[in-house]
């Protein structure tokens, strides 16, 4: 991965003028943030309105949870600025490539460790016997009692495992195999390597943890991203840019307690949704003058719900074009996902399906067949029914329509898919095509499903 990093712009800064001339046509990315995004901070770029942004991503989860000074429960880049876009716009990400580079990870079911923490363990870890806040740590041998404070050499991991495993790949990433102990350990003692973690990233690797309650399951790999998305425009943990863990902030007793209100300027970045992978064109909000993307917890393999709590977080190369949508106004973000990805009552109608409908409808006397067109609208909140009822309200305000209507289009032609328990789903179902057109849209659905 290139190294070269565009000079940094403020995010407070208005781009609306900025001279094309001075944004870069492609941006490389490999570093991260402290886990906290924060619009005040400075980003990378310009990068040029249908230009690139090519970064390094780092694993999310597991690695930062057992590393205290990070303190968002992630390690993600550092956002990019994206010329023109303004608060109000959204930015289409075409998803290029995903590529993972990890030979092997660890993941698991966690437990959170009594006694190391203010009020969240992914935002306010605290060593147990000297009560630094998000101290560094050392590395003493392998196994869950590795990570050790380096101010008094107390066991400083927040979390455990309740059931974990590690994983290998095979060369050309299309499966891998949970491992036995003795491979799970010889892995733990070149932890970095197989994980290939990024030249800037601080994390401590899970792999160190050795764990191989699961062994010799093979599962298959299709990687996407778990967090990809815009700057909220409030501070807060790049884990909790969502409505279920966000709500953990709400009157938090740590410095990055949020009300309510400031929770509405999240960005929902952090999706954990499957079918944000290659070949997808991801529409997010811009709630900050030039949007400022980023990305990471790069995902070998997910299923629906990421019941879990985690996958397999790894490694990888990623390569992103944007492209501004002006006065799109949307709260969340939206999904055109790769057509296999769609529920079956989602996909567009086959010629032979148009054939067949307008043939019944002529016997009841309709007299056009609507063209409808797959759209999937991201909704989250505390739980499951709130983050529907928030993606159905999302939808209705997107396309002009009553949520009775998107509950009724999305039950026959659609589905409503989890993709995150407790809170993230998709709102998917074939919209009107004259909505979509009329919001700008339609030519996403359009170039990716084959529709004219």
């Amino acid at each position: 991965m290139a190294s070269q990093i565009n000079k940094g712009v403020k995010f407070g800064a208005s781009l609306s003028n900025s001279n094309p001339s001075t944004a870069s046509q492609t941006v490389y990315v490999d570093r991260f943030v402290d886990g906290i995004l924060d619009p005040k901070r400075p980003m990378l770029g310009p990068v040029r309105n249908g230009g690139y942004i090519i970064a390094n991503t780092a694993p999310g989860c597991w690695g930062p949870m057992i590393t205290p000074e990070i303190r968002g429960g992630h390690e993600v880049t550092i956002p990019v600025a994206v010329d023109g876009a303004e608060v109000g716009d959204a930015i289409a990400i075409h998803i290029q490539d995903i590529t993972v580079t990890s030979i092997a990870t660890a993941s698991g079911n966690d437990t959170f460790m009594d006694g190391r923490f203010l009020g969240d363990p992914y935002v306010a870890a605290r060593c147990p016997e000297c009560e630094t806040l998000y101290p560094k740590t050392r590395i003493e041998g392998i196994g869950q009692t590795a990570v050790r404070c380096a101010n008094c050499g107390a066991d400083a991991a927040p979390f455990n495992f309740t059931n974990g495993y590690t994983i290998a790949f095979n060369p050309n990433h299309a499966s891998g195999v949970t491992l036995p102990q003795s491979a799970a350990e010889n892995i733990a003692l070149e932890a970095k390597e197989y994980a290939a973690l990024p030249d800037n990233s601080i994390q401590n690797p899970i792999l160190i943890f050795a764990p191989h309650d699961l062994v010799g399951l093979a599962a298959r790999m299709r990687p996407f991203m778990g967090q990809l998305g815009t700057t909220p425009a409030v501070r807060m943990p790049d884990s909790h840019n969502a409505g279920d863990f966000g709500s953990f902030l709400i009157g938090a007793p740590h410095e990055y307690a949020l009300s309510a209100d400031q929770l509405s300027q999240r960005t929902d970045g952090h999706l954990d949704i499957d079918a944000v992978r290659a070949g997808a064109v991801l529409i997010c909000p811009v709630k900050i003058p030039g949007g400022g993307i980023y990305m990471g917890d790069m995902h070998a393999m997910q299923g629906d719900g990421e019941i879990a709590g985690h996958t397999c977080d790894v490694s990888g190369t990623v390569t992103l074009q944007v492209e501004v949508i002006k006065g799109l106004q949307i709260d969340g973000p939206i999904l055109f996902p790769v057509l296999e990805d769609l529920p079956f009552l989602a996909k567009p109608l086959t010629a032979e399906e148009k054939t067949r409908a307008r043939k019944l409808a002529e016997v009841y006397g309709v007299d056009q067949i609507e063209e409808s067109i797959p759209i999937s609208v991201i909704g989250s909140g505390p739980d499951l029914n709130a983050a529907t009822e928030n993606g159905l309200e999302r939808t209705a305000h997107l396309l002009d329509m009553s949520i009775p209507e998107v509950k009724n289009r999305a039950t026959i032609t659609g589905a409503i898919e989890i993709g995150r328990h407790p809170g993230m789903v998709q709102v998917t179902f074939r919209a009107p095509a004259d909505r979509l057109e009329r919001k700008g849209l339609l030519r996403f659905a359009q170039q990716l499903y084959s529709i004219t």
